[in-house]
């Protein structure tokens, strides 16, 4: 039997992954990225002698199809995962609470004992706490409806009051569907919290890479590629996509042409549309109104370690979540006893255009207050990666305008996080996307395993 051709436009998380879906189903497949490495969103870059991942990304236990995808890559030692849910919650003067889980006590009462005794919220709030997780148990992600209300709303109407939503609710959906919660979408709030918290003990479990992006997302993926036998072209550019698997690309003044049985396009929305013009004739136009939101990331170095948490959440701060990076970056190797904190600023519409040094200044004093020891140390340096168009915009409405894999057009079909994988813009959608997309282009049953010995 003649062996099929597959082009995959994207070397992010969907395209490695319906690259090595197709690969592992017998087609002969072409991955051709623009940029110079592989890993799409998820990356590392060089700042002198260290490795700098562009943002946090963080999955969960529940997240079986990127843990599935790490396993494919031959990278689940490159990252670590919670043995039990533990997030520590900051507060200014070096106060600390936790969000854990009870072990050995089934859904949703495995919550039931950490919100009884969580100190970020008055004891009369951690009652209202209770009710809210009561009603957001109760939510079904998958009915339409609840794309048209937004989350804080929903809270609001069940007892929460801001205090609840800032210092609980807020924490987990602002860093999940990077909008604040009375814009979020409640159909995508729903799917995390029910999925990510409530349907499971140990759904919530919080994993991250141990060692740099690159190496887990670039690295990795490239040498499991390989393995499938699947050509990656990198630094290659595509110009256009055509019904019928028409393809044009360029590396520097030389191009190309080519054509494939099938072509997977998982690029981000608004480039998906640029490449595929034929798209924007068909009912999934609908999509190029996701919008984007972006994610800004503040980076400071030490010369001594200011808190010994791997990772905290923090409330009543403009930070939102920080990351103990000194290992995975190489400075634990460059300066022993230094330590460097990566700050995450989900929803950041207010801060993505402020000037860098108003933003080193603001987010360093912020650390002093909620790290009291960070106030004796030396900064060593202090800079700003912005991603302005980090996500699609999980607001009200934009569930239903997320398309599926299958397009009208020959040959096409999209992969992306910003597809209808019924999951919001993350990793785990990502993987998801790339398996829908090529069990689409092969005729196979929609499946959530990536299952590649099958």
């Amino acid at each position: 039997m003649a062996e099929r051709d597959a082009l995959v436009v994207g070397g992010g998380l969907a395209g490695i992954t319906a690259a090595l879906r197709l690969a592992d189903t017998g087609w002969r497949v072409t991955l051709l990225e623009g940029r110079p490495r592989l890993g799409g969103a998820a990356f590392s870059f060089r700042r002198g002698d260290l490795w700098i991942d562009n943002g946090q990304h963080v999955f969960l236990r529940c997240c079986t199809a990127y843990r599935e995808f790490l396993d494919r890559l031959g990278a689940t030692s490159l990252v670590h995962l919670q043995d039990r849910l533990d997030i520590p919650v900051v507060r200014a003067g070096g106060g600390l609470a936790h969000l854990t889980r009870t072990p050995h006590v089934p859904a949703p009462a495995h919550l039931a004992a950490a919100l009884a005794r969580y100190s970020a919220l008055r004891p009369a709030d951690r009652l209202r706490a209770v009710r809210g997780a009561l009603a957001l148990g109760n939510l079904d992600p998958t009915v339409a409806d609840l794309d048209n209300c937004s989350l804080g709303i929903f809270l609001k109407q069940h007892g929460q009051t801001e205090a609840v939503i800032n210092s609980l609710w807020g924490i987990v959906a602002t860093a999940t569907l990077n909008v604040v919660p009375d814009d979020a979408s409640l159909a995508l709030a729903a799917k995390v919290f029910r999925t990510g918290l409530l349907d499971r003990a140990d759904a919530a479990d919080i994993g991250w890479a141990a060692a740099p992006l690159g190496e887990v997302h670039g690295t990795a993926a490239a040498a499991a590629l390989e393995r499938a036998g699947v050509s990656v072209s990198v630094g290659e550019r595509v110009e256009s996509i055509r019904a019928g698997g028409f393809v044009s690309s360029r590396r520097g003044e030389s191009r190309r042409a080519l054509q494939a049985e099938a072509v997977v396009v998982a690029l981000p929305h608004r480039d998906a549309f640029r490449v595929v013009p034929e798209l924007t004739e068909t009912p999934l136009a609908r999509a190029e109104g996701l919008g984007t939101s972006p994610i800004v990331n503040v980076h400071v170095l030490y010369d001594r370690r200011v808190t010994d948490l791997p990772f905290a959440a923090a409330v009543n701060s403009p930070v939102q979540w920080v990351f103990d990076r000194t290992d995975s970056s190489g400075l634990a190797r460059q300066r022993p006893g230094a330590q460097y904190l990566a700050v995450t600023v989900s929803a950041a519409d207010d801060v993505v255009d402020v000037p860098s040094r108003q933003l080193r200044d603001r987010f360093v004093a912020e650390l002093e207050r909620l790290f009291p020891a960070a106030a004796r140390a030396s900064v060593l340096e202090a800079f700003i990666t912005r991603e302005k168009r980090a996500t699609f915009r999980q607001a009200v409405g934009s569930n239903s305008l997320r398309p599926p894999a299958e397009t009208p057009l020959d040959g096409i079909f999209l992969a992306g996080a910003w597809t209808a994988t019924g999951w919001p813009d993350t990793m785990e959608s990502a993987v998801r996307s790339g398996l829908a997309a090529a069990d689409a282009a092969t005729g196979r049953p929609a499946s959530s395993a990536l299952g590649f010995a099958s």
